[in-house]
C-alpha cells in the first residue's frame, strides 16, 4: 500500500522503533508506553502541524503490533488535537510536554446523555468555570490535562482543564482494557481554548482530523487477524493436508483480504485528501471509519473461527483483537452515526 500515490517519501521512510514496556499494571504499562512512545519519535508526530496520513501509518503500525500501544499514541494526538489546531501561542507550549511524554492528555466530550448526540450535553461554563459530568473518556484517571466543552452562554465551548481540578467520579471497566473514567467537574477553573461558541467547530474539526486514524488502527488489527489465521491454517493438517487446502479456507482468506485492502484504500484517500487538498473529510473519513471497523470485526472473527479452540483461548492473539476490536465500532462516532453522516452528504 505503501507504494501507491497517496504516499511521499517522508512516509515510506517512517519506522520509528515499536514500544515494548513489558507487562505492568494497566495505568503504569499506559504511562510507560507514553515515555517509550515519545523517546523513539512517535509522539512528535501527534501534535502541532498534523500530516494525517503520517497518523494513520502510525496508528495500523502500532494496532498490528499492541492495541494499548495504539491507544496510547492516538490519546495523546487526540486529547491534543484541539490545542493542536486552534491553540493560542501561550497554550501550544503544551504540546511540547505531549511530544516529551512528560504530560498526558484527554479529550472529554460525551456526557452520560450526550454521547452520540454531542449538542444534548448539559455542562455549563460560566465566568471561566465548569460544573458538570463527563463519561467515557479515555485516559480518566492518568491525564495530567482534559479539553473539554461545556456549554457557555455564548454555546457550546472548548477549554482546557487541568487535572487537579477535576474528580475522578468512577474508573470503568472494558472488555479490552484501557484508562477509562467517569468524570466531575465542580465549579473547576478552565483555560478558554478558541473563541465563545466555538466549541463544536473545534469539537468537529478535530474529530474530522482524527477519525479517519480509527479505521487506520482497525485496518492493523484486521492485517494481523489475516496473518495470524495465514500462518495457523498453513501449518495446521486437516483431514490429512494442511488447512489452508481446503476451499472453504480459501474463500475465508480471500474475503478478509479484499475487505483488508478495501479498508486501506478508503482511509488513505480520506487521509490524502486531508493532508493535500485542505478541506473538511467529514464524508470520507466516515466512510473510512465505518468500513474499516466493521470489516475488522468481520475479520478477526473469521480469524477466531479459523483457529476453532485455540481462538477463543484467553490471551491469544485473535482472542485479545477480538475484544480490541469491538470499542472501534463505538467510540468517535458509532457505526449508525457514520451512516448518517454518509446519507446527508449523499443526499446533499
Amino acid at each position: 500500500m505503501i507504494e501507491l500515490p497517496f504516499f511521499e517519501d517522508r512516509h515510506r521512510e517512517f519506522a520509528p522503533a515499536l514500544p515494548d514496556v513489558g507487562e505492568l499494571p494497566l495505568d503504569d504499562r499506559c504511562r510507560a508506553l507514553v515515555r517509550e512512545l515519545a523517546a523513539n519519535g512517535w509522539l512528535e508526530h501527534a501534535v502541532g502541524e498534523l500530516d494525517v496520513r503520517t497518523l494513520c501509518l502510525a496508528r495500523e503500525r502500532l494496532a498490528y503490533h499492541d492495541a494499548l500501544a495504539d491507544f496510547a499514541f492516538a490519546m495523546q494526538g487526540l486529547g491534543s488535537g484541539a490545542i493542536s489546531l486552534f491553540g493560542s501561542d501561550a497554550q501550544r507550549e503544551r504540546l511540547r510536554a505531549v511530544a516529551a511524554g512528560e504530560q498526558i492528555a484527554a479529550f472529554a466530550l460525551s456526557e452520560p446523555e450526550a454521547g452520540s448526540d454531542v449538542a444534548a450535553m448539559t455542562s455549563t461554563a460560566q465566568d471561566g468555570r465548569i460544573t458538570g459530568t463527563k463519561t467515557w473518556i479515555s485516559n480518566g484517571g492518568i491525564a495530567d490535562f482534559y479539553t473539554v466543552f461545556a456549554r457557555a452562554p455564548e454555546g457550546i465551548t472548548a477549554y482546557i482543564v487541568d487535572a487537579q481540578d477535576v474528580e475522578v467520579e468512577e474508573r470503568i471497566d472494558v472488555i479490552a482494557p484501557h484508562p477509562l473514567a467517569r468524570l466531575r467537574f465542580d465549579d473547576a477553573p478552565a483555560d478558554l481554548l478558541g473563541h465563545p461558541g466555538q466549541g463544536m467547530k473545534i469539537a468537529l474539526s478535530t474529530l474530522d482530523v482524527f477519525r479517519s486514524t480509527v479505521g487506520a488502527a482497525a485496518l492493523g488489527m484486521a492485517r494481523r487477524a489475516l496473518d495470524e489465521a495465514t500462518a495457523h491454517v498453513k501449518q495446521r493438517q486437516l483431514f490429512g493436508a494442511p488447512m489452508s487446502e481446503l476451499q472453504l479456507v480459501q474463500a475465508k482468506l480471500a474475503d478478509m483480504a479484499v475487505g483488508i485492502d478495501a479498508s486501506a484504500l478508503l482511509v488513505y484517500r480520506a487521509a490524502w485528501i486531508k493532508d493535500t487538498q485542505n478541506r473538511r473529510v467529514t464524508k470520507e473519513a466516515a466512510m473510512a471509519k465505518l468500513h474499516a471497523t466493521e470489516t475488522a470485526q468481520r475479520v478477526i472473527d473469521e480469524a477466531v473461527q479459523l483457529f476453532g479452540g485455540l481462538g477463543v483461548t484467553h490471551d491469544h492473539p485473535v482472542e485479545r483483537l477480538y475484544r480490541e476490536i469491538r470499542a472501534l465500532r463505538i467510540y468517535e462516532g458509532a457505526s449508525e452515526v457514520q451512516k448518517l453522516i454518509i446519507a446527508r452528504a449523499t443526499l446533499a
